[in-house]
């Protein structure tokens, strides 16, 4: 597995496949480069080039202890375009990874990046401030801060029907599911918190509403990890430009349960020309 270094020295994993245009997956909160096993094939099978890497304490990269910020890890997402010269890029960030997409492009600018592609992604911000009332009170964050420190497993074994949402008829074997718990669980302890408390604090609104680029946001009705009003709706209302794909019966977890649909929905907005 190849690797690259950030600007502070932190040696970060990634996953080159393909030659053709490049897409860039950026993994959710807590999982990494293998997330995307049901997307990957398909666009090899379609001539694309696939990145994928694992960012900092989450899969094979370093786990430090600092670098968990919105800014550090866009810097770390330039700092792997850069060592590859990636260009024409299609950033595809699903979750938190939405988040450094959107600060990648309002640090580091769209001359890399063709089109970007916003999958459940947990913008424009969660936290509730006098100026932003849809919000969610801190005090919820840190009571999950705190069941992660008691019992980690047992938070993420609870919420994993719901992530798939499995009682929409969505068809997910208990291997698969016990699978993705594994890959939450792989994520450095201190990085779940990190990350998770960067995603829930950052303000991404700025960022959204300087992106000139085409846009995709594909969202589930049924997330409840990343509620649709809260998230998506949103969302799209700060990118009127952007495209909107909403899914009715999908929750989180929609790169699973919906791979067919988002793989196909993906392949178009990718070979646009707009």
């Amino acid at each position: 597995m190849p690797y690259f270094e950030t600007t502070d020295g932190t040696r970060l994993a990634y996953e080159d496949y393909g030659t053709g245009e490049p897409i860039v997956f950026l993994s959710s909160w807590v999982l990494n480069a293998d997330m995307w096993e049901y997307q990957v094939p398909y666009f090899l099978d379609h001539g694309y080039r696939c990145v994928l890497p694992d960012r900092r304490g989450h899969g094979r990269s370093d786990r430090p202890g600092t670098g968990y910020d919105a800014d550090t890890r866009a810097d770390d997402v330039a700092a792997l375009l850069e060592h590859l010269d990636l260009r024409g890029v299609t950033l595809v960030a699903h979750s938190a990874g939405g988040g450094e997409a959107a600060r990648y492009l309002s640090r580091h600018g769209e001359d890399r990046v063709a089109r970007v592609a916003f999958l459940s992604a947990t913008l424009p911000f969660l936290k509730l401030t006098e100026d932003n009332p849809e919000g969610l009170p801190a005090e919820l964050s840190e009571a999950s801060v705190a069941q992660w420190r008691r019992d980690r497993p047992k938070w993420f074994a609870d919420r994993a029907q719901g992530y798939f949402a499995t009682h929409l008829g969505n068809d997910v074997s208990p291997a698969l599911v016990d699978n993705e718990i594994r890959r939450c669980l792989s994520a450095s302890p201190v990085a779940t918190i990190a990350v998770w408390r960067a995603t829930f604090d950052t303000d991404f609104r700025p960022d959204l509403a300087g992106i000139t680029i085409p846009v995709l946001i594909v969202h589930g009705a049924a997330d409840q990890s990343a509620v649709i009003t809260m998230t998506g709706h949103r969302t799209a209302k700060l990118v009127p430009h952007a495209t909107y794909r909403e899914y009715p019966t999908a929750g989180h977890g929609l790169y699973v349960t919906h791979a067919d649909q988002l793989n196909a929905d993906l392949l178009e907005f990718a070979e646009s020309r707009q």
